[in-house]
């Protein structure tokens, strides 16, 4: 209950700095956030005038969607229900791209209200016990299979009550990530809290079980949501040597996560890395959404092979197409200002610059035109320089649904060299709409996030991300480490 005392008292003090706390309440303020979502994406996301099946599903969401939403507005009654219903109808979009994030302290992926002592997670299409809160008696045992809540089929049940919320269920990651809610409370008004009974498949038999409420406590949560979902320990960037080879920790691609100790640690132990006993690269949990992901990512292919052997292998970027509008050129102006203003990166990107010079001036003229949209040539393919690959042994990249975003772009890359095999579980996916323009909301409580350019060529589709091949698929407990790690060693 503290976290949502914290959340909501966060929330509260920035409406009284807003000025408008005791004007609106959250219901109105979730519709005015609503109706400015719609509108933005309307007036300016790529989809709304680029053709193609990659934008069939946002235009027929833009109005309906907006309409579905306002339905539950009524049912928001704090700053959590607020964020869920934004969630809810970014989502919908089935882009992974679009976004709202709240901007006070939101309630962590450990958090809930209540709860019946009972952790799922979705492993090999279903839904499983994967932790029991220790002393909770009448509890369905660890391994048992969710069948039924509250007498509906899983399927329903976990569509109503997770799809949207908490997570786009049309995606694997989506359905690993979100899985540790299924019977939790999470303080979300417009779905059901705790089922009162769940049937459960244990061995060979059907068992109904009484969902009783536990208390909530912080510790119990986190021990089951980790119990359920692999989850990067704290170093998330390192490197280790497990079973006579090195294993490289890539879990994360946010820019605070210590990129000059690390590349100076891979550049220092190059020669190992390049031996014959091959290595892991280990993606999983590698969320990419920060604008610099995709190039720490290539930056470690770099340094592991050469730039002159990976440079002919990256993907062709081939066309880029730009929805004209006056607010996307205006985030190509303020993103060259700051270029600008930078003397470092006047003088170690003056190429970036330039690009981004006759992008500004490309919407000029298209704006002139009245032209809805825009197209600029991407980085050419190279010829293959003939250079000689360094890396001696075989290369495992180890992936999960926490991969997504820059992981994907990086996998595009590592995955046309030579002896590199991609092993682990299915990736996130990621939208053919890029590079995030982000905005504040009337409300002040949540930023919406959306591509601003389509990447209408790229050779991965959209919507699209990378399953490992039949015998590199893992199918045991993700979160049980030397279980994963004794499974990697038999792929050498």
């Amino acid at each position: 209950m503290q976290r949502l005392l914290t959340a909501s008292a966060a929330v509260l003090a920035l409406a009284l700095a807003a000025g408008n706390a005791s004007a609106q309440n959250f219901s109105d303020l979730a519709r005015q956030d609503l109706q400015a979502t719609h509108d933005a994406l309307k007036a300016n996301h790529p989809a709304a005038v680029v053709p193609g099946a990659a934008s069939e599903t946002f235009r027929s969401w833009i109005d309906a969607g907006l309409q579905d939403a306002l339905s539950k507005a009524g049912q928001v009654n704090s700053g959590e229900s607020h964020a869920y219903l934004l969630r809810y109808y970014a989502n919908g979009f089935r882009d992974s791209n679009i976004a709202t994030n709240p901007t006070f302290e939101a309630a962590s992926p450990f958090f809930a209200t209540g709860w019946p002592g009972v952790a799922t997670a979705w492993r090999n299409g279903e839904y499983v016990v994967s932790y029991v809160q220790p002393g909770v008696r009448g509890a369905p045992p660890v391994g048992a299979v969710v069948k039924t809540c509250n007498l509906q089929p899983i399927a329903d049940f976990a569509k109503a009550k997770l799809d949207g919320f908490e997570g786009d269920l049309t995606t694997e990651a989506a359905r690993v990530r979100t899985a540790p809610y299924l019977l939790w409370n999470r303080n979300n008004p417009m779905v059901g809290g705790v089922p009162s009974t769940c049937e459960f498949q244990v061995g060979r038999r059907a068992r109904e079980y009484k969902m009783s409420p536990q208390p909530a406590t912080a510790a119990n949560l986190e021990a089951a949501y980790r119990a359920s979902v692999f989850t990067p320990s704290a170093t998330k960037l390192s490197i280790e040597q497990v079973d006579g080879r090195p294993w490289v920790h890539v879990n994360s691609l946010e820019d605070n996560a210590g990129w000059d100790a690390f590349f100076a640690q891979v550049e220092s132990q190059i020669a190992t890395l390049r031996g014959a006993q091959g290595l892991v690269i280990d993606l999983r949990g590698a969320e990419g959404g920060s604008v610099n992901a995709t190039s720490r990512g290539y930056g470690l292919a770099n340094r592991i092979w050469t730039p002159e052997f990976t440079v002919s292998r990256q993907p062709e970027a081939g066309q880029i197409t730009y929805r004209a509008t006056a607010a996307n050129r205006q985030w190509f102006a303020d993103t060259l200002n700051r270029m600008q203003s930078d003397p470092r990166f006047v003088q170690e990107l003056a190429p970036v610059i330039e690009q981004t010079q006759a992008i500004v001036a490309a919407f000029d003229a298209a704006l002139a035109a009245g032209q809805p949209t825009f197209v600029m040539p991407g980085r050419p393919s190279v010829a293959d320089t003939g250079a000689a690959n360094p890396v001696q042994g075989k290369v495992v990249v180890l992936v999960d649904g926490g991969c997504t975003n820059g992981c994907l772009d990086t996998l595009d890359l590592l995955t046309r060299l030579p002896n590199v095999q991609l092993a682990g579980s299915a990736t996130d996916v990621d939208s053919i709409f890029i590079e995030p323009t982000v905005q504040r909301l009337p409300s002040n409580y949540s930023d919406l996030s959306y591509g601003h350019k389509a990447w209408t060529t790229r050779q991965r589709g959209n919507n699209q991300g990378y399953v490992p091949a039949q015998g590199l698929t893992y199918t045991g407990n993700p979160t049980d480490e030397a279980a994963v790690r004794a499974w990697v060693g038999t792929l050498f």
